[in-house]
């Protein structure tokens, strides 16, 4: 097996429950904005301690092979 090629990479962070709750609209509105790019991996990370919890979610793209 190769490994997955990618060109770029898109974050998406925060700590603030009210940000949590908007950040799958936040990734749609980004991948529909972004049409020549092909997802190629991603990572979830959940962090917390006593008064904070982050999540983050990494996108790993490449740029769309043109016909």
């Amino acid at each position: 097996m190769s490994p997955v090629q990618f060109t770029g990479m898109k974050i998406f962070s925060t700590t603030l429950a009210r940000d949590r709750e908007a950040m799958g609209d936040n990734i749609t509105r980004w991948l529909h904005d972004n049409p020549q790019l092909e997802i190629v991996d991603k990572i979830v990370t959940q962090s917390s301690d006593k008064e904070f919890h982050c999540l983050t979610i990494t996108l790993f793209y490449r740029e769309r092979a043109r016909p």
